[in-house]
């Protein structure tokens, strides 16, 4: 369980690292694009988030839309064909009650004695014509006809049958189980009982029956009654060879059996077992409708059912034409919004680089002062913030060539380095620098802050020539030597004598150790724990703690060095941070542990000095 929780922390760890390289990363590539491509690719982004979701939601509701309407439309067309069902079920129900109402019928399937001749002339004249006239009232009627168990009955093709002749047939027993209540069947290749051929080329046919076992009297069983109608009769519009091309329709039965124009171009490629099987997949008891596709291609089957038969009726609608309709539209509407948004990128990025202008002029007017060209003019109005700027890049300009002019090279000094200063700071195209740089900004620095304590602040160096390339943090040890010059000039002694600042630089194994020593007022044990409680202190319990304060009492909170704590945790790791150690009077000194990491490439430091 132990090894189990280590490996979790490893993996969320390893993850966590994982993210903020990834972030570091990020953060690179983006401070090296120019402004104006940012303002780009805002502007990009800005409009392309609202026109994508508008876009689904837009599409999404025609889809819905062109489903809800799709279904509407076939709903009726099933329900019209179930209507012409019901309608077929109630002709041959009531072919069916005809056929046995005649009493004479029934006397003659139950008569115990053989007719005589005139007998069967006069039967077969009347009651059996009225028989045949049934079927012949009702072209869509194929057969009546009557089987019956009495031996002295005689066959009277093509109504009256032994009943002998079915008792083979797989719905025989369901009747007879049904004790007199009607019972449909769709009875598939069905052979005609007419036919004296048993051989398999034999004609058959399918169709949708009327069965009923006759009772008379006393619940004796006279024999059974056939109503047939073709299957392609009963159900019209399923077989139906003019069909839309969108849309077709199926049966199916108590047994799952699927009855449907199987030759159909419309189910080419369709399996129809699967089709069964999402089909029964739902709760049919009533209408319903569910989707599926095949291949690339949606359909929407709709399912309504057909008590009396024990069956349903389904109706399957190809959504391939209004979808790719749909699909036509978005690609266009998408097409219209990239031309639109490249268009205005193109119109927006010229107009930037009129609003622009005026910044890399001062930019370029920047880069020509480092390079010691003073006599520099810069032509711009002064309105707006880049005219703000050049003013008062101007004004230091002025400054600097007055204070040469006479002779106040300590001010000229303080300018330049204060130029350099500002440079450093705007210029953020990366979090990482070399220390050679940093060191520079700091030398900058106590160049300025001298003028203020007259010269009293010295700042020594001890960093071997190969260590300049470490990599450091921006802005990570400027801090540190704010610190230093604020709390170190805080005596009378360090005011008289001056402070020394030392920076050195030394490598331990794969950590590379930059140490900020001065020897001004240090602090006592307990202002040192109270610094180091503040620097490792958690966001939330620094923020209740030290928030409320006053500002005077946040001076000297530790909120510098906490800030460059974190920020190098967050780009090295937990590893990684500053020590710091003191003694009251005497010194305080600055460790910063970062990773050994030279950015120049090529040989190490170490290398580099044992070279030279």
């Amino acid at each position: 369980m132990i090894k189990e929780l280590e490996l979790e922390e490893l993996d969320v760890n390893a993850m966590g690292d994982v993210l903020r390289k990834g972030k570091i990363r990020f953060t690179q590539l983006t401070n090296r694009i120019s402004i104006q491509v940012k303002l780009i690719v805002a502007y990009i982004v800005i409009i392309l988030i609202p026109i994508i979701v508008f876009s689904w939601y837009l599409f999404n509701g025609f889809y819905q839309n062109t489903i809800q309407d799709t279904l509407k439309k076939n709903l009726f067309i099933l329900e019209s064909e179930k209507a012409n069902i019901l309608n077929n079920i109630e002709i041959v129900g009531r072919t069916a009650q005809l056929s046995i109402a005649d009493r004479e019928v029934i006397d003659y399937l139950h008569n115990a004695r053989e007719l005589e001749v005139n007998e069967l002339v006069d039967f077969n004249m009347n009651t059996f014509s009225n028989l045949q006239r049934l079927m012949f009232n009702n072209p869509n009627i194929t057969n009546v006809r009557l089987f019956t168990d009495n031996p002295k009955t005689r066959e009277i093709w093509p109504v009256i049958f032994k009943e002998s002749r079915i008792a083979g047939r797989a719905w025989h027993k369901s009747v007879l189980a049904k004790k007199g209540t009607v019972w449909w069947e769709i009875l598939q290749n069905e052979k005609d009982v007419m036919t004296r051929e048993t051989s398999d080329n034999e004609a058959a046919s399918t169709y949708v029956s009327l069965l009923r076992e006759i009772y008379y009297p006393n619940d004796t069983h006279v024999g059974i009654l056939e109503v047939d109608m073709l299957i392609d009769k009963f159900f019209q519009k399923t077989f139906s060879p003019i069909q839309d091309g969108q849309s077709h329709m199926l049966v199916v039965d108590r047994s799952g059996r699927i009855f449907t124009d199987s030759g159909s171009d419309f189910f080419k490629g369709m399996n129809l077992e699967q089709l069964r099987n999402d089909w029964e997949a739902h709760p049919h008891q009533e209408e319903f409708s569910f989707t599926f596709k095949v291949g690339d291609t949606p359909y929407l089957c709709l399912s309504t059912p057909i008590d009396q038969l024990e069956a349903h009726l389904l109706n399957v609608v190809s959504l391939k034409n209004p979808v790719t309709q749909i699909k036509q539209t978005r690609n266009l509407f998408i097409a219209a919004a990239v031309v639109l948004i490249a268009l205005l990128s193109v119109i927006t990025y010229f107009l930037q680089s009129l609003i622009l202008k005026k910044l890399h002029i001062l930019r370029d007017s920047m880069k020509k002062v480092r390079r010691g060209d003073l006599n520099v003019q810069i032509d711009m109005d002064a309105g707006g913030e880049v005219g703000e700027l050049a003013h008062h890049f101007r004004q230091m300009l002025n400054l600097k060539m007055m204070a040469e002019v006479e002779a106040q090279y300590t001010i000229s000094d303080a300018l330049t380095s204060l130029g350099a200063m500002m440079r450093y700071s705007l210029k953020w195209s990366n979090d990482h620098v070399r220390l050679h740089d940093e060191i520079q900004h700091i030398q900058n620095y106590i160049g300025i802050m001298n003028i203020r304590y007259d010269g009293k602040l010295e700042l020594k160096l001890d960093i071997p020539e190969g260590y300049l390339e470490q990599e450091v943090l921006k802005m990570s040890l400027q801090p540190l030597i704010e610190n230093a010059v604020k709390h170190g000039m805080n005596v009378d002694k360090a005011r008289r004598q001056g402070v020394v600042i030392m920076i050195r630089a030394c490598k331990k194994e794969d950590w590379m150790i930059i140490e900020i020593t001065d020897n001004g007022a240090g602090m006592s044990e307990q202002k040192l724990g109270e610094l180091h409680e503040k620097i490792v202190m958690e966001d939330a319990h620094f923020h209740m703690k030290y928030s409320t304060q006053a500002s005077r009492e946040n001076e000297g909170n530790g909120i510098g060095l906490r800030n460059v704590t974190q920020r190098i945790k967050m780009y090295y790791g937990n590893e990684c941070g500053i020590e710091i150690q003191s003694l009251e009077g005497e010194f305080t000194r600055v460790m910063m542990t970062l990773p050994y990491l030279i950015l120049s490439g090529g040989m190490s430091a170490d290398e580099k000095s044992t070279y030279r």
